[in-house]
């Protein structure tokens, strides 16, 4: 299998660095935090990311500076700067000193991982596609809303669609019917757990025809994608 692709994200506040690696893992990214400049240069050493998530305002100095000692290191993974100031010549600067794209605060989540789609697109042009997820002979296209099983085409609903990509970035781990609710749903959803077993009977009955069983029921618990057991 394509091992998952590597992201740093690098903030003081550590509430939103961890916001924002939590909403990466969904998304199926592997992520590490840190919260200095200093702390971000040795965790590339260690570890050298795909993608780095860099905060400008660091308690150590600029990330601008961050990402020059990045690039003077060897470091070549693309960066996506954090940034409170939205001028034209903070952009620019920031460019310039090799980062590859400015997101400003505050952004949306969603607006954030499109950014680093795009840009692990536009740099990895060989790499592992970050639109497509696959598990066993099931295949996830997000850049044309297709899911294929065994190379058969499956006509999904948006939410039935959400709720597959959302199981199968997560294939071998229970999720629990209260996390697929907060995550489909939305924190908001005003409805009972009920209809997580509801939109699971419907990607049953549309996938279970082309192959064997991937979405397993965790009795009181919640919900499993994985292969089938050999004793069933």
């Amino acid at each position: 299998m394509t091992p998952p692709t590597r992201i740093l994200v690098v903030d003081d506040e550590t509430y939103l660095a961890d916001l924002v690696s939590t909403a990466l893992r969904y998304e199926g990214f592997e992520t590490e935090t840190a919260g200095s400049g200093a702390e971000a240069l040795a965790g590339v050493r260690r570890s050298p990311p795909d993608l780095i998530v860099l905060d400008v305002m660091l308690p150590d100095g600029s990330g601008l500076d961050a990402c020059a000692r990045l690039r003077r290191d060897g470091c070549r993974a693309p960066v996506v700067f954090l940034t409170a100031r939205d001028a034209v010549e903070d952009r620019v600067e920031g460019l310039t000193v090799g980062g590859d794209d400015y997101v400003t605060k505050p952004f949306s989540l969603e607006e954030l991982i499109a950014r680093v789609r795009a840009v692990l697109r536009r740099t990895r042009p060989d790499g592992p596609d970050p639109d497509r997820t696959a598990f066993a002979d099931l295949e996830i296209d997000e850049g044309t809303y297709e899911v294929r099983r065994g190379g058969t085409l499956v006509e999904l609903t948006p939410t039935e669609f959400k709720l597959l990509r959302y199981l199968t970035l997560n294939a071998g781990r229970v999720l629990t019917k209260r996390q697929i609710l907060d995550h489909v749903w939305q924190y908001d959803f005003g409805g009972g757990d009920g209809v997580v077993q509801t939109y699971v009977s419907y990607l049953r009955r549309k996938l279970d025809g082309h192959g064997p069983r991937l979405i397993h029921t965790v009795p009181r618990v919640g919900y499993i994608m994985r292969l089938p057991r050999e004793d069933g």
